[in-house]
């Protein structure tokens, strides 16, 4: 287990062990005094000189056994990756960062602008869940930063948006690697009801039966079968002087058998991870909360487990969900689709919010769609859709729009008994995008007519794990994404610059696709 701080400053006192990593450009503007107090006492100015001006792109380099090492970020770059190096931060530290001692020291050498996003990262390279009987030990890791743009320390605030954010990621991949029987529908909601209760914001929670009455047919239809309840679980926060309403709903089906269209026995194991939009959502709201935000924003998770049994769901059942259209059920298996449309019906009915984000593990078409390292991202408004694929490359959690043509593609629901069905007719025919436009359906009555509401849609099915760990995939999007609302100069400094009509505060809408 490790515990991760943040430092605006270079400690004084020599750590067991300590690893420098940087691009290879970066560590070149640095020199011995900058890192003097750390590695002096076993490693020479002459030998670490050396060193700095022969390594290669992407290469380690130990300067002392076990104990001080040096490594490279690759210098690689394409337009449609973070400019950051985010992405290869947390293998590098998992890699080189030397085994030695109770404490360690890890200096990111990066530019000021960089510092959020690859503080972000190297908090993904320590997971805290596990059950492994072996070699448990308690570590002490700081992550302190050289930038040679601006030799002026990072303030209290900087390192305070860091570490919550850290806390966030490493938060939500704890809960998207915990097993079904640790993290159930009821652990989720206890977790999310602790966090709201820390917190000081107003929590709802929505139910078993409750859910059937209030008519949450979406989130009830797909968990009622499962052992834990299904619920609707909504933490708000409201802080005076609020000109504009946020709702990130997120997808939290804490295991998926497919239901009775169900899974291959080889397609099943991994489906604990279909929380994680539903994770990133809680534990980025928990984050933006302590980092100052000043509008109103509210997490709705939507928490069932899609379970095989007596009074689970079958195809050719009918749901009315709490938008008060029809779905026909033709596939178990999209059941994502079906709570997030109650959730984003609840953002525009009971919330009233003006911008409505959903994130989920959606569909395995994302991956085949952009791939294994950015999320799929689908909106009604083209600027608001700039600017999320902009927050992507500044956080290191990147993202790529897909195809948002509704008159194309809606269709594939059509039904002969209900407003629409769960499933497409044609899996060739765009999946990730019409998965979003189910959800979208919902939060709209029409797709032709314009819409005051924003709306994002995130697919990160493939992004919220590598291998078999999870990666806090989430969190720092949206705070980099949603930081012009932040009292933290880190955040604003990078956020993009939101379309905002300066007159009424509220989004332009001009720019409607």
């Amino acid at each position: 287990m490790v515990s991760l701080s943040y430092s605006s400053a270079i400690p004084s006192e020599a750590p067991p062990a300590c690893l420098i990593v940087g691009e290879q450009a970066n560590l070149q503007r640095i020199g011995f005094s900058d890192v003097e107090s750390l590695i002096s006492h076993r490693v020479s100015a002459k030998v670490f000189n050396e060193v700095l001006s022969d390594i290669g792109d992407s290469e380690g380099v130990c300067l002392y056994p076990k104990a001080v090492a040096i490594a490279t970020l690759s210098s690689k770059r394409s337009r449609h990756t973070t400019p950051t190096a985010a992405h290869h931060v947390m293998d590098t530290v998992s890699k080189h960062l030397p085994k030695s001692g109770d404490s360690a020291v890890v200096v990111v050498v990066c530019l000021r602008q960089h510092v959020f996003a690859c503080g972000s990262a190297v908090a993904r390279a320590f997971p805290t869940y596990s059950l492994k009987t072996r070699d448990v030990t308690t570590r002490n890791v700081t992550v302190c930063f050289l930038t040679p743009d601006d030799k002026s320390p990072l303030s209290d605030q900087d390192i305070k948006v860091l570490s919550s954010t850290a806390t966030a990621i490493r938060l939500a991949a704890d809960i998207v690697d915990r097993p079904r029987n640790e993290m159930t529908c009821d652990d989720l909601v206890k977790c999310a009801v602790k966090i709201g209760q820390d917190l000081g914001v107003d929590v709802t929670v929505i139910s078993g039966e409750q859910l059937k009455e209030q008519g949450f047919g979406g989130i009830y239809g797909v968990g009622k079968a499962a052992e834990s309840p299904p619920a609707l679980c909504v933490l708000s926060h409201k802080p005076p002087g609020a000109s504009k309403t946020i709702a990130w709903c997120g997808k939290g089906i804490m295991y998926d058998t497919g239901g009775f269209s169900i899974k291959t026995k080889t397609g099943m194991p991994g489906m604990k991870r279909d929380c994680g939009g539903a994770a990133g959502i809680l534990a980025a709201f928990k984050a933006t909360v302590e980092c100052g935000f000043s509008e109103n924003l509210h997490a709705v998770l939507c928490i069932a487990e899609n379970s095989v049994g007596p009074r689970a769901a079958v195809p050719d059942d009918i749901h009315i969900l709490y938008s008060g259209k029809s779905v026909e059920i033709n596939n178990t298996d999209a059941e994502g689709r079906l709570v997030l449309g109650d959730g984003v019906a609840y953002a525009r009915k009971d919330l009233n919010a003006d911008i409505v984000l959903d994130m989920c593990t959606l569909t395995g078409a994302q991956g085949i769609t952009t791939g294994q390292h950015h999320a799929a991202l689908l909106s009604n408004n083209a600027q608001w859709e700039s600017c999320a694929v902009s927050a992507g490359l500044s956080s290191g959690d990147m993202l790529f729009p897909i195809v948002y043509a509704p008159e194309l593609h809606f269709s594939e629901f059509k039904s002969s008994v209900a407003d629409m069905k769960n499933s497409v007719a044609n899996r060739s025919n765009a999946q990730s995008s019409c998965a979003g436009l189910f959800i979208g359906s919902h939060l709209f009555d029409d797709f032709s007519k314009p819409s005051p509401i924003v709306w994002l849609h995130i697919d990160m099915a493939y992004p919220v794990h590598v291998g078999e760990r999870a990666t806090g995939w989430g969190p720092a999007l949206l705070l980099t994404l949603f930081g012009r609302y932040s009292t933290s100069g880190l955040l604003s400094n990078i956020a993009p610059v939101l379309p905002v009509d300066q007159a009424s505060k509220r989004p332009k809408h001009d720019e409607m696709c």
